[in-house]
């Protein structure tokens, strides 16, 4: 049996541009978990909340999710450069063109295997 361990996707948003985004496994799950779970109870809190503050709160943990999954998920990207550099997951996240961070979440959230209910969180 041979197993790759990372998926090799093409962009649709930007031609030329290929993530390579981690299967999931057993380790990977659960070091994701760690890395979500206080931040997704924190949003869940927050949301329930009425003042528009925590609101603004919960929205701002929400992205910073969204963060932490591409930052997590995304190996490798090639075929894009950002200020003169190649790009990494964390360029991307931080510099990068918000529709291709965008799909390369989408990307991720489905070798994570989220369904559109739990994306949401």
């Amino acid at each position: 049996m041979v197993y790759e361990s990372v998926a090799v996707v093409e962009s649709q948003v930007a031609p030329g541009v290929v993530f390579k985004v981690a299967k999931m496994s057993f380790g990977r799950r659960t070091e994701l978990m760690r890395q979500v779970r206080e931040l997704a109870r924190r949003v869940e809190f927050m949301e329930a909340a009425m003042a528009p503050g925590e609101k603004m709160d919960a929205t701002l943990l929400r992205l910073e999710i969204e963060r932490l999954y591409v930052k997590w998920g995304v190996v490798d990207i090639a075929g894009l450069d950002l200020d003169g550099a190649p790009a990494t997951p964390q360029s991307l996240a931080d510099a990068g063109p918000v529709d291709l961070f965008r799909e390369a979440l989408r990307f991720v959230l489905r070798e994570v295997g989220l369904s559109p209910g739990e994306r949401k969180n």
